[in-house]
């Protein structure tokens, strides 16, 4: 469903697959005037069946499924003036998913949207300006990758970016866990689980973010739009009445050597929501099911997430994110997760002579707020999960993958995801999904 590229961002952390870095010790690199980028993604997974004490609207289904999802990006940019680069990306989607993507809350496949179809659609994804005021400070090169170009920046330097974008290509950034294109699949691993980013359906927004760097610290801070309804394409274009803001700060450090990175992020969002107990209030008249449609009205979200990775050798690392949010409300715009945990590794190849190889593994627990889960078990459904009861406990998830380089800027993994208690129902489960991706870059 959402959509990373590398960022400008002072780091020496391994990219788990063929990604870009921005050095402050790397040589001097040519100034790009201008760039193109390309990537082609596709995704096939299938599930087996698996046992269901009982169904509902937003179950799982618990028979045998397949489903897939292909997508192809161009990312190209251009240094308009002295300090200003504009940036378009043009991306052309289709698929089918697991259960109408309806049925979890760490959901199976990052690249497939809430708009999934078996048409082919283009659209535009990006179209954002970027702004730098150098500082001084050391210079760090930085290479030329999607929506990134080539040349040299200061360690202490201002940056904005406005325009047409997706919330995470700027926040909860991660090496390891952030781009299911080459990383780990399960939403729960792009960005924080409990993080309720403002995005449209295809999780992208408008919006502008103010980042200042120095040295070895990053603030960011930004407002973007949310969905008119939740869940929803149209954005409401209202940004001062309905919107999400985040700030964060980042800290690089090294540790025996190697380098790591923590994050610390903190969320609001201002929409037109309902309320979990509300929505129970409510139910006498509506048959004895809450309905969160039924009782929208003004209301904010906030929560915070803690990011953590860190090289252990060169062609190794780990990482860990723990996030939450306050649970009153339904989901606006990303996955039913209100406290996530996550951690893992992921290593290259280099070990067993395969460089541009890559192996990782990872943890997740997901969890709902008790208002959440009083709604869920009275019958009531939100936007992806509503089994008609609940016998709650937290949605458990192990995701493995390997990707074999198999040609020049092309891979092809072999990924496998277990999960335990699907949309936190103990009644149902555990499913397990084994997927099969190729994606090209150039």
């Amino acid at each position: 469903m959402f959509k990373n590229n590398k960022k400008t961002v002072i780091a020496f952390i391994l990219a788990a697959q063929g990604g870009s870095m921005v050095s402050a010790h790397a040589e001097g690199v040519k100034e790009e005037a201008w760039n193109a980028h390309f990537q082609t993604t596709y995704i096939w997974q299938k599930k087996p069946s698996f046992s269901a004490a009982y169904s509902g609207l937003n179950s799982l289904k618990p028979q045998a499924e397949k489903s897939y999802s292909f997508s192809t990006t161009a990312a190209l940019g251009w240094r308009a003036w002295d300090g200003g680069e504009l940036y378009l990306d043009p991306e052309l989607v289709q698929g089918v998913p697991l259960s109408d993507l309806t049925g979890l809350g760490g959901m199976t496949n990052g690249e497939q949207q809430k708009t999934s179809g078996p048409n082919p659609k283009l659209y535009r994804a990006r179209l954002f300006v970027r702004q730098t005021w150098q500082l001084g400070g050391d210079k760090a090169a930085v290479e030329s990758d999607a929506n990134q170009l080539a040349g040299m920046v200061d360690q202490r330097r201002i940056v904005v970016t406005a325009g047409n974008l997706a919330v995470i290509d700027l926040f909860d950034n991660s090496a390891f866990a952030h781009d299911p294109r080459t990383q780990f699949m399960n939403w729960s691993l792009l960005a924080h689980g409990a993080y309720d980013f403002a995005a449209d359906a295809r999780g992208y927004s408008w919006g502008a973010a103010i980042e200042y760097f120095y040295d070895d610290w990053v603030l960011r801070a930004g407002r973007f739009m949310q969905p008119a309804e939740s869940n929803g394409l149209p954005l409401d274009k209202n940004i001062f009445k309905h919107y999400g803001d985040q700030i964060e700060l980042e800290h690089a450090h090294t540790i025996g050597s190697q380098p790591g990175k923590l994050r610390v992020l903190a969320f609001r969002n201002k929409a037109s929501m309902g309320s979990f107990r509300d929505a129970l209030a409510d139910a006498p008249n509506n048959g004895g099911i809450p309905d969160v449609s039924r009782v929208r009205t003004e209301r904010t979200k906030a929560g915070f997430g803690v990011n953590a990775e860190q090289n252990l050798a060169p062609d190794m690392g780990i990482f860990a994110r723990a996030s939450w949010n306050d649970g009153a409300s339904e989901t606006y715009a990303f996955s039913e997760i209100e406290r996530s945990i996550s951690a893992g590794t992921v290593a290259k190849g280099r070990a067993w002579n395969r460089n541009d190889d890559a192996v990782g593994i990872a943890l997740v627990r997901n969890g709902l707020s008790s208002a959440h889960r009083d709604y869920l078990a009275a019958g009531g459904h939100g936007a992806f999960i509503g089994d008609g009861q609940l016998n709650y406990r937290p949605e458990s998830i192990v995701e493995a993958y390997y990707s074999v380089n198999v040609a020049k800027n092309a891979w092809l993994t072999l990924d496998y995801q277990r999960i335990a208690n699907p949309a936190y129902n103990a009644d149902r489960g555990p499913v397990a999904v084994s997927s099969i991706r190729l994606h090209a870059q150039y």
